[in-house]
């Protein structure tokens, strides 16, 4: 177990960082830092008063319904809309008094950091049965970075054990939306004691947008709801998530082809003996004993991987998002994998 602290994590994304790490860097960089669809929902006109006047309710209650029908959640009365997961974190660490807070990792620092803040004495385990101690428990799911999954069936039994004692569950599915459907929990929400996070930028690729949801039992919900109070989302962000999480066929397109481009990427790493291990399909997981070193390479060739301090043998990749940003990955990976072999024959001589 590794007892976590309030402190703020780097996070990928960040072009001004990366400036910093490599300032000889060949630009444009091709961030593959997050795990941000880089193929985005389309663009649309908005009303002038989308900006000009204060969201209307009913706009609020439509994007609501839509996101319960998109996710599975028993009803729109499950859903609460709010500006991005991240601003969800540290609220919903507060639904239960402070106690003990595991978090099944290693997985996304926010929520360590935002339980802290929340109160509670926080734990990092790699154990899932250990969850069972917690009074607030923790998972991502799929796991962000190495897209582990934990079945739906494990999910419910912990649940029901936290749920008899006072728990709470949180589950965060922000990349359920190109994940196994099957293990996600919205639709079992409304049983109390369960709270599931659902992203709206990663997978529609309009991570500025700042929209997301929790989804849990209708008491939960308004409790929430009542925090933000009124106009907690902004027009743009209503517009552009009740048409996004509307359009299923644009969902069912993007998923093959998000699957098609993660399968090129395996194929590319594993080309030049960077084995990818797991992820989701909108990012990779890679393990190698010279990460740091491809890291730094494509970094200095201006394209940029996640990195993880406290993993040293650890990176994660999301996707190019044009056929010119994958050819300067092959090119930057080629180079690589030559410096790398030469390296170890000079090693032998």
């Amino acid at each position: 177990m590794k007892l976590l602290d309030g402190a703020a994590v780097d996070h990928g994304g960040s072009l001004g960082r990366a400036r910093a790490l490599f300032p000889n860097a060949v630009l444009p960089f091709v961030d593959l830092s997050t795990g941000i669809n880089p193929h985005s929902y389309p663009f649309f006109d908005l009303p002038a008063t989308t900006l000009s006047r204060l969201p209307e309710s009913g706009r609020a209650r439509d994007l609501t319904e839509v996101a319960a029908s998109a996710y599975g959640a028993p009803s729109p009365a499950n859903v609460a809309a709010a500006p991005g997961t991240q601003i969800l974190l540290p609220r919903v660490a507060s639904l239960i008094a402070p106690g003990k807070a595991l978090v099944l990792g290693p997985t996304y620092a926010e929520h360590a950091r935002a339980a802290v803040i929340a109160g509670h004495e926080v734990t990092e385990v790699g154990d899932f049965e250990v969850l069972a101690e917690a009074d607030l428990a923790i998972i991502v799911n799929p796991n962000n970075p190495d897209g582990r999954i934990i079945e739906r069936d494990r999910l419910l039994a912990l649940a029901a054990g936290l749920r008899a004692k006072g728990g709470l569950l949180v589950v965060d599915e922000a990349f359920m939306d190109v994940g196994p459907r099957q293990h996600s929990l919205a639709g079992d929400v409304g049983l109390g004691g369960i709270v599931v996070l659902r992203s709206f930028g990663k997978f529609f690729g309009l991570a500025g947008l700042r929209l997301g949801f929790a989804l849990s039992d209708a008491a939960t919900v308004d409790r929430l709801d009542t925090q933000f109070g009124p106009w907690a989302v902004a027009g743009p962000a209503l517009e552009y998530g009740i048409r996004a999480l509307a359009d299923i066929d644009w969902q069912h397109a993007m998923r093959a082809s998000l699957a098609e481009a993660s399968a090129r990427l395996d194929a590319l790493f594993g080309r030049f003996g960077a084995p990818v291990e797991g992820g989701t399909t909108l990012f990779r997981y890679l393990r190698l004993p010279d990460a740091d070193d491809l890291f730094s390479a494509l970094g200095e060739r201006g394209i940029l991987l996640r990195h993880f301090a406290d993993r040293p043998g650890v990176l994660r990749a999301g996707l190019p998002g044009s056929q010119e940003e994958w050819q300067r990955l092959d090119s930057a990976l080629a180079e690589w994998a030559s410096r790398r072999e030469d390296r170890s024959k000079g090693s032998k001589q």
